[in-house]
């Protein structure tokens, strides 16, 4: 059992929250109330951001003494939206949020992981009809190890699981949300996540 805090209350973090209760963590959420994030930061060893990918640097930066040696899972993609509300282009071209959070956050284990599906498919792989892929990257070996029990105890398998390395490799996964609308408006919301076969 893990204490998590999960930073965002919308449909991912609400989603996560559920599933990683269920799975046996005690699992604090954190919505937008003043000071609500900085306590369950503060308490947790692992701190989940599930916040609007747009402000998440902003609102974390905020967070660093609370975040001092935590291991920080971030599944958000940061984005400029178009007219239609869904994503248009990225916020750090070149870069990713995943980056700028752990140059924000020197003194905190950012991995980047599940931000390349739709959220249903974060918490429940095995419904898609083929295998989808979780990506990791990071910095820290022991942080990445944490993320990836926490993936398998969300169902995840250990097949399923990337290890991309550092966490520049995050640019790369965060620019797969460019995907997104276009496979939307194609096909709807019908649950889907990038998958590599092998």
């Amino acid at each position: 059992m893990k204490n998590i805090a999960v930073l965002g209350n919308g449909r991912v973090g609400g989603t996560l929250a559920a599933a990683l209760t269920r799975a046996g963590h005690q699992v604090t959420v954190a919505d937008r109330t003043p000071g609500a994030a900085a306590d369950a930061a503060r308490a947790a060893r692992i701190v989940i951001n599930a916040t609007p990918g747009a402000g998440s640097l902003e609102r974390l930066a905020a967070l660093r003494a609370e975040l001092r040696g935590k291991i920080l899972v971030d599944v958000s993609n940061a984005t400029l939206d178009g007219p239609d509300g869904l994503p248009a282009d990225l916020l750090y071209p070149g870069s990713s949020l995943a980056e700028k959070l752990q140059e924000a956050l020197p003194e905190t284990r950012v991995v980047k992981t599940l931000n390349t599906m739709l959220f249903p498919v974060m918490t429940a792989p095995a419904t898609l009809t083929q295998p989808p892929t979780a990506f990791l990257s990071g910095e820290d070996a022991e942080a990445k190890h944490t993320a990836r029990e926490l993936l398998t105890g969300l169902g995840w398998r250990q097949e399923w699981i990337t290890d991309l390395g550092g966490i520049q490799t995050a640019r790369a996964t965060e620019a797969a949300i460019l995907f997104v609308p276009h496979v939307i408006r194609s096909s709807g919301l019908t649950p889907f996540a990038i998958s590599v076969a092998r």
